[in-house]
């Protein structure tokens, strides 16, 4: 039985296989590999996750101290591993959502500075 455009099973389609080879020869795109520049992309992310997630949420019941180190975290280009403790249901809403909008940008959760060390 003849398939439409000359294929059929067992006969590779001249333009399935032209399609495969180009994807093969074409170089892929350029893709930094430094891990700084994926670190200062995601410190980056993080403040502007901040920024939007604030404006959704306001500051009520938020306080200065937990916003401030945030900041600092993002300040010091998001290096050092700290632990900033959410201890209101306002500033753990907006800790779980920050978490959540960077996590939908390709960064681990583990990245975000939020967490209790007891």
């Amino acid at each position: 039985m003849s398939h439409p455009g000359g294929c059929g099973p067992g006969r590779a389609c001249a333009s399935l296989a032209w399609i495969l080879a180009l994807g093969i020869a074409l170089p892929a795109p350029a893709q930094s590999t430094d891990p700084e520049d994926w670190t200062e992309k995601k410190c980056r992310l993080c403040r502007s996750a901040v920024a939007d997630a604030l404006r959704l949420l306001g500051r009520d019941g938020i306080r200065d101290v937990f916003l401030d180190r945030n900041d600092a975290f993002i300040a010091g280009g998001c290096k050092e591993q700290v632990f900033i403790c959410a201890e209101t249901d306002e500033e753990t809403e907006l800790a779980n959502l920050l978490t959540v909008m960077t996590m939908n940008e390709g960064i681990a959760s583990t990245f975000v500075p939020f967490g209790c060390r007891e």
